[in-house]
């Protein structure tokens, strides 16, 4: 499978994909069978595709996620490959596996002290970091805001001209490798605190009110006509907030959470922050 020690050549992407494939069939013989400096040198190749955005983890194509599994499987590969390293910055020491990205200026991105994006994460051009987090696999599109706090989990795929107000969690997700990630579609907009987890996906344009927590299992409901939409999937251009329903159980009736549609925006409208704060005010909520 694998070449001489230190002699593994450049792969094109359907040779890496179909090697990464083998390597993870046999992650146990890494190291016996198979020599781990080749087998290390394979999954770095992955990774740096991933780092630079020529690979994703997923992507929605013609309305469906399709997770490249493969780039999945080189990440979970690079912790078994990858020894741990200390490092300091001045008071600061750091032991993990998977070092920090760098070249921020020739990137086009802006990173504020305290901000931090992992190897094996795509910040496109125009991103700014406030003191916030990304994780690997991530992707994080043009012009993207990840605000104060707020954080990128494993794997997760921000659109374009998005902003993730401060303290939002985005979730991650590595195993299964053919779960879907977080998708978050261009031009939406995270109200602060936000939480949106476990495969959900929000729709382009779309705004999420402070506070809304989003799982791949929350009803999404159409406060018009108490239609329930989907799960864990909000509407492109659409103002979406969390509320609850109830539901009763032998021990009485219980408030259950779902997302509330509460408006509908014309697509392609930007984001006026006064406006989103009067509509959400006319829905009842706080901003």
């Amino acid at each position: 499978m694998l070449g001489v020690r230190g002699r593994v050549a450049w792969l094109t992407m359907a040779d890496l994909e179909a090697q990464i494939n083998e390597l993870w069939e046999k992650r146990d013989d890494i190291g016996k069978g198979i020599d781990a400096a080749d087998a290390a040198a394979v999954v770095r190749q992955a990774i740096d595709l991933l780092d630079r955005g020529e690979v994703r983890v997923a992507e929605l194509i013609d309305g469906e996620v399709v997770v490249h599994q493969w780039a999945k499987l080189a990440i979970l590969l690079l912790f078994r490959t990858t020894d741990m390293t200390v490092s300091e910055v001045g008071p600061f020491e750091y032991r993990d596996k998977i070092p920090l990205k760098r070249n921020f200026e020739a990137a086009g991105v802006r990173v504020v002290p305290g901000a931090s994006a992992r190897w094996g994460s795509y910040l496109a051009p125009g991103v700014v970091m406030m003191p916030s987090y990304v994780n690997i696999g991530a992707f994080v599109g043009a012009d993207t805001m990840v605000d104060t706090w707020a954080t990128v989990g494993s794997c997760a795929q921000i659109g374009a001209r998005v902003h993730l107000s401060g303290g939002v969690g985005i979730g991650g997700v590595l195993e299964p490798p053919q779960a879907a990630p977080i998708i978050v579609g261009d031009d939406a907009f995270i109200g602060s605190r936000s939480m949106v987890v476990d495969g959900a996906r929000v729709g382009a344009g779309a705004v999420l009110g402070a506070g809304t927590i989003l799982s791949g299992s929350v009803p999404v409901i159409d406060a018009e006509t108490g239609v329930e939409l989907s799960r864990g999937v909000v509407p492109d251009w659409s103002v979406c907030v969390t509320a609850m329903r109830p539901r009763q159980f032998p021990g009485g009736e219980f408030g259950l959470p779902c997302a509330l549609v509460i408006k509908r925006l014309t697509p392609g409208e930007r984001h006026d922050k006064a406006q989103l704060n009067s509509i959400l005010r006319e829905g009842g909520v706080t901003t």
